[in-house]
């Protein structure tokens, strides 16, 4: 069996680990969307990494030891820790101001903008078919950020500039995924976050005053802790293209949360914009997908 071949032996394990990434995910947003009404937003973001690498360095450091430190690309576990933690104080600024629906909504343009920086990065070239995808998608996203109309915000655009970040953030995970194991990888990228936004986050700080708000803090760290290294592992067991359609479960996660949490509905516009988005992101992963 090729080493190609033993990468991707356990599909179904690999949507597993996945499916669980993105439901740790939205829970994270949602403890956030929370923080943010009352605690400084990078402060959160610190705090956050601060308790991701403190939860993967006692759950992992025993079993793993100096492996967690020791990659093939270190400056690019740099970029990538420099990029998430860009990603989250932005997505946490936005969640200010959105319903965890509109932000999910917005993400889900990444296939999308995958397939464009594709073009670039990777020489790639579309055909009828992916355009035509990619100009409903962008027809989609008119559909949920309404410029000109009320229901616009300019959060909105905080919220595409993560996604855009995040199309980058997956491209790069992919490529460490064969090299780097996901446990170094997401302890990596949450040390060089944590060590980046240190001076920022002492710069706001705020002493949280109800253990309400601590709990919430310390299930961030959980949360985004457990979700990055499911991410990371799913690449190992399953190809991208298997595993991206699965990103869209995260809406429903997304939109019960927000009910039961904030009383939040989406509207019928977000909806359908929704669906355009999707459509055309399941059809741009589609054509990824090897033919026999």
């Amino acid at each position: 069996m090729s080493s190609t071949s033993r990468l991707f032996a356990h599909p179904l394990k690999g949507i597993g680990l996945i499916s669980a990434a993105f439901l740790c995910f939205a829970v994270l947003d949602g403890a956030a969307k929370y923080l943010v009404r009352t605690v400084p937003v990078l402060e959160i973001v610190w705090l956050r990494f601060l308790g991701h690498v403190m939860f993967s360095a006692l759950l992992l450091g025993p079993q793993h030891g100096l492996r967690l430190v020791r990659v093939q690309h270190p400056r690019w576990q740099l970029l990538r820790g420099l990029m998430l933690a860009t990603m989250t104080g932005l997505n946490f600024w936005a969640l200010q101001y959105l319903q965890l629906a509109e932000t999910g909504a917005i993400q889900f343009t990444v296939p999308i903008l995958v397939a464009l920086i594709s073009i670039p990065l990777l020489g790639e070239r579309l055909d009828a078919g992916r355009w035509a995808a990619v100009i409903a998608g962008f027809v989609g996203v008119l559909m949920i950020l309404r410029p000109g109309t009320q229901g616009f915000h300019p959060a909105m655009l905080l919220a595409l500039l993560n996604a855009v970040l995040y199309a980058l953030f997956n491209l790069l995970t992919r490529r460490l995924a064969g090299s780097d194991p996901p446990e170094a990888t997401q302890f990596l990228s949450a040390c060089a976050a944590a060590v980046c936004l240190t001076p920022f986050a002492l710069a706001v700080w705020q002493t949280p005053v109800h253990w309400q708000q601590w709990a919430l803090i310390a299930l961030t760290g959980l949360a985004g802790g457990t979700g990055h290294y499911l991410l990371a592992a799913a690449h190992r067991f399953a190809p991208a293209s298997t595993l991206a359609p699965f990103l869209y479960q995260q809406i429903i996660y997304m939109v019960a949360i927000g009910y039961l949490l904030f009383d939040d509905l989406p509207s019928g516009a977000l909806l359908a914009g929704a669906a355009v988005v999707i459509v055309s992101g399941l059809y741009l992963l589609w054509r990824e997908v090897p033919k026999n």
